[in-house]
């Protein structure tokens, strides 16, 4: 195709814009937007300008054509949504009846008194048709219809769409926090779940309008009212004193007149309201009014029997029509047998068409797959996780994900979050492959304080401790926030309490964390900037199931695992020699040893560490050195208290809390002393780099 040819073939795309009905993409040309308002526009000066019969005739055709149209429109639709237009359409034909009413009542007052046919042919049908000629018929006709319209259609309608706009406005969050635990889930991805957002956000505004719509129905039947006893007393009025008729002829021609007016108008309005019902009284399903009403009305063959066996009871009656209440009660019954015969019949068919199976039989759909990383929320935190209401907790999530890939070196599994009624409203839970690994509790529209120590102000409020590091702290209102912070206090809301918990959790538990489908990952983006190293080394060298188990033991230990080109160098160089998981660890923290040091103990030069005192440590390593041995009970439970002291008194002097031991006993001490200081670093003397200084700050054992 040629430039040209492409130019000419893009031109109604470009200039225009394509919709799609009934699943064809049209397009529209570029003066479609101008449609809508130039048709309002010829509304309103319908109020203004005359308009000769002919024309009525037209529009009150059309009008009537209109509102059957809105009417199937509804009746078809499948979901509301699908129909989201209905609240417009429903102003702009309401619009459109009463400018055709303000326009009709001028030609009956200007041409009345000429004879019935003054505004149109329409009108005159309705008026010597529909009522026979007799207005005192047609007011009856009249006031019955605005009855049903106003107070049985409209108000139901109305209050139908008040409920369903409440109720779509409360269950926002919830839908809000599946759909976003669906993508965090990663069953859909970012376009489905945008498009799910906007269907809720749509759906709450549609049944929002539809309860400001409905007052527009009510309004306009009170203004068919009116307007129907100004015609009938402005044309008396006008006749018998401006024309000289006969008080009985100007009854006869404006009264049938606005009678036959206001009915042109009632039925359509009756239509259109009748279509509004439809549309907010429907559940939500896969088939339409019809087809729900085929499906479900006609689904009892018992009730269709009762109900024809009860009809034809009454037609056995003395004085009632025998032939129309046995007639439908033998049209009943044998409806309730056909129904009865086919329902029958199609289980049998499908038995013999398809295997039995039992109901209760299990499948693999039964088996659910166990969430690696949840958090599990009571009802009054699903307000954090609902960016409607300011919620900020899945932002921070998303921070902390981000954040621990940054520091730690791998990306975590995404956070599945779901609600929980078993949790107190305010609390909440970390689970870890359906483990609760963590849980606290807070309180929307708080703040904690947390104290780090020194301050002086006590202040009002729930005292409790901090979910991740367990510092005093005290749950305050907004107006204590500016006063707790000037007097030294750290104060967070809670979803960053929340966050500040989970990655804690993260951090404790990342060996358990690297699955092997995060190895693997690990290993696709070496490849990206190194990939002969990550083919030559993992797995011809090193298996995957030793290159996992190396990095959850270097995690274990709080060791990131960002520096992966010289671990798996590493690695690559003590392969040939031992594929033990245990030693080719030692071997990757001594490599890594300036990273560990200064993750540990920060970037100074001059390390200030903890050690044991000699023959304490002489006694630990003909215990524990030969890999099998373990400590006595009092000196395993001596060893667990004066470190956990140690690491206190480091960490209170301005130190890191280090603790410098042999090579040989550096893995099970680690091990040993993990639950008792979690925050103090074991570390070998083989893992302290030559530009590094040591200076014995406090030693085990020395009282001993």
């Amino acid at each position: 195709m040629s430039g040209a040819a492409k130019l000419v073939a893009a031109a109604p795309v470009a200039s225009g814009q394509r919709v799609r009905v009934a699943g064809v993409m049209l397009n529209l040309p570029p003066w479609k937007a101008l449609a809508a308002p130039i048709v309002i526009v010829l509304v309103l000066a319908m109020m203004i300008l005359p308009l000769p019969a002919p024309l009525l005739d037209l529009l009150f055709t059309f009008n009537i054509a209109l509102a059957l149209l809105v009417l199937l429109v509804a009746a078809y639709t499948v979901r509301p949504l699908d129909f989201a237009v209905f609240p417009s359409v429903l102003l702009v034909t309401t619009l459109l009846r009463l400018s055709l009413n303000v326009a009709s009542t001028r030609a009956v007052l200007m041409h009345g008194h000429t004879g019935t046919d003054a505004a149109g042919k329409v009108i005159e049908s309705f008026a010597n048709f529909l009522i026979g000629g007799n207005f005192a018929v047609g007011m009856i006709v009249f006031s019955i219809l605005t009855v049903i319209n106003f107070v049985v259609v409209t108000k139901g309608a109305g209050r139908i769409a008040e409920v369903s706009a409440r109720f779509a406005l409360d269950a926002m969050p919830g839908k809000q926090m599946a759909i976003d635990a669906d993508l965090n889930a990663g069953q859909i991805d970012q376009a489905e779940a945008r498009r799910r957002r906007t269907e809720v956000s749509r759906e709450a505004d549609f049944y929002g309008s539809m309860d400001g719509a409905s007052k527009f129905v009510r309004g306009d039947a009170i203004a068919g009212i009116l307007i129907v006893f100004i015609n009938v007393i402005g044309g008396l009025l006008i006749g018998t004193t401006q024309h000289s008729l006969s008080v009985g002829q100007a009854a006869n021609n404006y009264i049938l007149l606005a009678i036959g007016d206001a009915l042109v108008a009632q039925v359509p309005a009756l239509v259109i309201s009748v279509a509004a019902g439809l549309i907010v009284s429907r559940v939500a399903d896969d088939d339409d009014v019809g087809g729900q009403v085929m499906k479900q009305l006609l689904s009892l063959p018992r009730a269709l029997g009762l109900t024809a066996g009860v009809v034809a009871l009454l037609g056995l009656v003395p004085g009632m029509p025998h032939l129309a209440f046995l007639g439908l009660a033998a049209m009943l019954g044998y409806l309730a047998w056909w129904l009865s015969e086919r329902q029958s019949r199609e289980p049998a068919e499908s038995a013999a068409t398809e295997p039995v199976v039992a109901d209760t039989e299990a499948s693999w759909d039964d088996v659910q797959p166990v969430d690696v990383l949840g958090l599990e929320v009571g009802y009054r935190l699903i307000q954090l996780v609902d960016r409607d209401q300011g919620g900020e907790l899945l932002s921070r999530i998303k921070g902390v994900r981000k954040k621990f890939a940054q520091e730690v070196g791998f990306l975590p599994p995404p956070v599945h979050i779901r609600d929980q009624l078993e949790l107190k409203p305010t609390a909440y839970r970390v689970t870890l492959k359906g483990v609760v690994v963590g849980e606290a509790e807070v309180f929307p529209g708080m703040f904690l304080a947390i104290d780090p120590g020194g301050t002086a102000l006590a202040l009002a409020g729930t005292a409790t401790k901090d979910p991740a590091f367990g510092l005093p702290a005290v749950w305050i209102d907004a107006r204590q926030r500016d006063a707790a912070q000037a007097s030294g206090y750290t104060v967070v809301d809670p979803a960053t309490v929340v966050a500040t918990h989970l990655h804690h959790l993260m951090q404790l538990h990342a060996s358990r964390l690297l699955g092997r489908a995060e190895a693997q990952q690990l290993l696709e983006h070496l490849a990206r900037y190194a990939p002969k190293l990550a083919d030559e080394i993992v797995p011809k060298l090193v298996p995957m199931p030793v290159f996992q188990k190396v990095l959850q033991n270097l995690l274990e230990e709080s060791v990131h695992v960002r520096d992966l080109r010289g671990i798996v160098e590493t690695l690559g160089e003590h392969a040939a020699r031992t594929q033990d998981p245990a030693e080719l660890t030692r071997e990757v923290r001594i490599a890594l040893a300036p990273a560990i040091v200064q993750q540990a103990c920060g970037a100074a030069r001059d390390l200030s560490v903890v050690a044991i005192e000699p023959e304490l440590e002489n006694l630990l390593v003909q215990a524990l050195a030969q890999g099998g041995g373990s400590l006595e009970p009092g000196v395993a439970e001596y060893l667990m208290a004066a470190s956990a002291q140690a690491a206190q008194a480091q960490e209170d002097a301005g130190h890191a809390a280090c603790l410098l031991v042999p090579d040989r006993i550096r893995v099970p001490l680690a091990r040993l002393l993990r639950k008792a200081a979690p925050r103090l670093r074991v570390l070998g003397h083989a893992e302290i780099p030559d530009t590094h200084s040591i200076r014995i700050g406090r030693l085990i054992g020395e009282s001993k």
